[in-house]
């Protein structure tokens, strides 16, 4: 099997999801004997399509623009048996870059009007390629691909054989210590392998693929810490990120959003405990974490049978959460209380980040 791996995000790395996706969808099809030629668009010299049908007309079949496109890009998608197109979700659809892939496909029909099943339509050049699409979003309901769901089927009909969409796709990059995160990884190698061997994704993969990673509670209040840091500092997120800037947590929802974000669910192991934090001052409430079978577990409000209890001010705990003091100074002080198993407590930070 020949396949085209088209990857239109402009990000690279671990920042981008789209491609930390793809990487695992193509190891499974290498894995099976396919050939797979990945394609970064943002890598690539291709022009827009600027309506001038030559490709129709003049010289039939092939792009009158001499750019990579033209010379390296469409021969490969004409010969391919499966083309997955990997684009990052820009306002609910597939981003400008992939579009202008695909508009620049248009050799592959031909001028002539057709009706077919009452539609009018181009007749093909050749047959295309079968096509996966494969998308992340930072969102975590599943319908945020409604729109982009909708155009590729309309697009590709029959040719389209699997969709692979995954919201929440932040997380991946959590992938080297969540195991839920991990497991999303090694679902996508294999639906790869199954690609190759059957060309389609069965579906307890999928749902593998789209497994909950943390719904809106979970991330939103990190999320929105993060970037109302990077509003504070005047800084970018690839700054954020570069720099390693400290968060500090503002609330208590942010605080578990934090804990949550920075588990290490691989080196849980078999830790069993229950902590209840009793929060006064600036942010007053009580919330919890739960550790059990390498899952963490956070709520705002009190849990049964906690192991630790920890009585503090809320700035003083984001001032041990955040380096800025010393936890063991600060209880010799008297400045916060805990109560318990303090053995405990000592595994637990090695669970975090």
């Amino acid at each position: 099997m020949k396949v085209l791996a088209v990857n239109s995000s402009p990000r690279v790395g671990t920042v981008s999801k789209t491609e930390i996706m793809l990487k695992a969808l193509v190891e499974g099809m290498r894995e099976k004997g396919a050939h797979v030629d990945v394609v970064n668009l943002h890598k690539k010299k291709i022009n827009y399509c600027v309506g001038c049908f030559t490709c129709w007309t003049k010289t039939p079949g092939r792009c009158a623009q001499k750019d990579d496109m033209t010379n390296e890009i469409f021969p490969l998608y004409l010969d391919c048996d499966v083309c997955v197109l990997a684009t990052p979700l820009y306002h609910f659809t597939l981003n400008a870059e992939m579009k202008k892939f695909i508009e620049r496909t248009l050799p592959i029909v031909e001028p002539f009007f057709v009706e077919r099943d009452g539609i009018t339509s181009h007749p093909l050049r050749q047959e295309p390629p079968q096509t996966v699409v494969l998308s992340g979003a930072g969102f975590p309901e599943d319908s945020v691909f409604d729109q982009l769901r909708s155009y590729c089927r309309f697009l590709f009909g029959e040719s389209l054989i699997a969709e692979i969409y995954r919201p929440n796709a932040e997380m991946l990059a959590r992938a080297g210590s969540n195991v839920d995160a991990a497991d999303v990884l090694a679902a996508l190698t294999q639906a790869g392998r199954e690609l190759v061997e059957s060309q389609q994704v069965k579906e307890d993969t999928l749902q593998r693929i789209t497994q909950s990673l943390g719904g809106f509670e979970a991330m939103a209040p990190l999320t929105n810490l993060v970037w109302r840091t990077c509003i504070d500092q005047g800084i970018t997120v690839g700054e954020f990120r570069k720099k390693r800037v400290r968060l500090r947590p503002d609330s208590i929802e942010s605080f578990l959003g934090m804990l949550q974000y920075g588990f290490k669910s691989k080196a849980a192991g078999e830790v069993s405990a229950k902590i209840q934090y009793r929060f006064s001052g600036e942010v007053e409430g009580d919330c919890y974490l739960a550790v059990e079978s390498g899952k963490l577990r956070t709520g705002v409000g009190t849990a049964e049978d906690a192991d630790v209890m920890i009585e503090t001010p809320f700035e003083i705990w984001m001032d041990i959460l955040t380096g800025e003091a010393d936890p063991t100074t600060l209880l010799k002080e008297g400045k916060y209380r805990v109560s318990g198993d303090m053995m405990l407590m000592g595994r637990l930070r090695g669970l975090f980040r």
